[in-house]
């Protein structure tokens, strides 16, 4: 379910978007996020973990350590994150321990996703009871993106 602010969401879902070509146009896989504080993006990232040879250096992973640095705290309750793909186990396990007060992603990840493809840490473990999870903002933009990506890495194997 989407929330009551759809276009303000929507706004935030196309950055998100936007950096996730960035990512493709880098050879990346292409996952963008942003973070939200009082209407005002705080951080931002995509996937970089080729260019940086780092396995962690996911969307959400960068944008988690730019929240904290710019609000001077690990703990971002009051903050949103707007994910293009639904979070992988890690990045679900970071956003829990974050504190992140609403995740609301584009498209789901059958293969990888652990918001609600592949478990539901929200409600399984019941590490954080008032974190809100949204799914499928603009989801077939999303889904788009990752298609052509994979096929390109398809037809270059060719």
């Amino acid at each position: 379910m989407i929330s009551d602010d759809f276009n303000s969401d929507r706004h935030f879902m196309r950055r998100a978007i936007f950096l996730a070509g960035e990512a493709f146009e880098e050879g990346e896989v292409p996952v963008g996020a942003v973070i939200v504080h009082n209407n005002r993006i705080i951080a931002e990232g995509y996937n970089q973990i080729e260019k940086l040879k780092d396995a962690t250096a996911h969307a959400e992973m960068i944008a988690i350590t730019q929240a904290a640095a710019e609000l001077e705290n690990w703990r971002l309750p009051e903050c949103t994150l707007f994910v293009t793909i639904e979070p992988c186990m890690m990045c679900s396990g970071a956003l829990m321990l974050s504190r992140m007060g609403r995740i609301v992603f584009g498209a789901k990840d059958p293969r990888m996703g652990f918001m609600v493809s592949n478990y539901d840490p929200v409600k399984g473990l019941n590490l954080y009871k008032n974190v809100i999870v949204e799914g499928g903002l603009m989801e077939e933009e999303c889904c788009d993106l990752m298609q052509r990506f994979f096929q390109k890495l398809r037809d270059k194997r060719k």
